[in-house]
C-alpha cells in the first residue's frame, strides 16, 4: 500500500508544477480537520494535502485551481442552477456534511427525470452536500468532489446542473486512484472525455 501510494505522489507532484502548490497541510492540522468532519480522506489526496500542497494557486479548474481541503468555490454559495428544479432553494452557504455518506453509485440525470419532489428533493440536496470534499470548479455551475464517505469513497464525480456523474476514467475497482487519474487529466487539459 504504502509504495502505491508514494508512486501516486510522485506522478502527483511531476503533474503539478512546483510553482503553482501551496503549503501542504502538515499531518498533525490534517488529523485534526479529519477529527472536526468525522472523515479521513482517501488516498493519494490525503498523502498530497498533508506532505506536498494543500491545494494550488493557479490553473483548471477555472475558478482558482485546486481547493484547499474543506474550501468551496467562491461560486458555490451564490451559483443559480437552470435545472435545479427543487422546490428548496440551494443553500451554498450551508455547511456541508462529510461524515454522512454520498448518495450516488450511479450517474443520475435529474434533467431527464420525471422529477418527484418527494423522492428527490433530499436526494439533490445530500449529491451536492454530503460525503465529498470539492476539489475545483470549471465554471459557476459545475464542480468537481472527491467522495470521502460511502461506497463511493475514492471516486471523483462530476456535479453540474442537471446530471452528476462519476469521472469517466475513475477506476470503481482502485480505491483511491480517482483523485491522481482527475489531476493527471486535469493538468494537461484533458478534459472531461479522456481520448482513446
Amino acid at each position: 500500500m504504502e509504495d502505491a501510494i508514494s508512486g501516486a505522489i510522485a506522478d502527483l507532484c511531476e503533474a503539478l508544477p512546483a510553482e503553482v502548490l501551496r503549503s501542504p497541510l502538515g499531518w498533525e492540522e490534517l488529523r485534526a480537520w479529519e477529527r472536526r468532519h468525522g472523515v479521513v480522506l482517501p488516498e493519494p489526496h490525503r498523502t498530497f494535502v498533508a506532505e506536498i500542497a494543500n491545494g494550488t494557486d493557479d490553473g483548471p479548474p477555472d475558478e482558482g485551481g485546486l481547493l484547499p481541503v474543506g474550501e468551496k468555490p467562491d461560486s458555490w454559495a451564490v451559483w443559480e442552477a437552470d435545472c435545479w428544479m427543487s422546490p428548496e432553494p440551494f443553500d451554498g452557504t450551508g455547511a456541508r456534511v462529510l461524515d454522512q455518506p454520498f448518495p450516488l453509485e450511479e450517474e443520475w440525470q435529474w434533467e431527464y427525470d420525471y422529477y418527484d419532489d418527494t423522492r428527490h428533493a433530499s436526494l439533490l440536496h445530500q449529491t451536492y452536500q454530503h460525503g465529498s470534499v470539492l476539489l475545483g470548479s470549471d465554471r459557476p455551475g459545475e464542480y468537481w468532489t472527491l467522495v470521502v464517505t460511502g461506497p463511493q469513497r475514492g471516486r471523483v464525480w462530476w456535479l453540474r446542473d442537471g446530471c452528476a456523474a462519476p469521472y469517466a476514467d475513475s477506476p470503481s475497482d482502485q480505491s483511491g486512484s480517482g483523485f491522481l487519474y482527475w489531476v493527471r487529466d486535469w493538468h494537461v487539459g484533458q478534459g472531461w472525455w479522456r481520448a482513446e
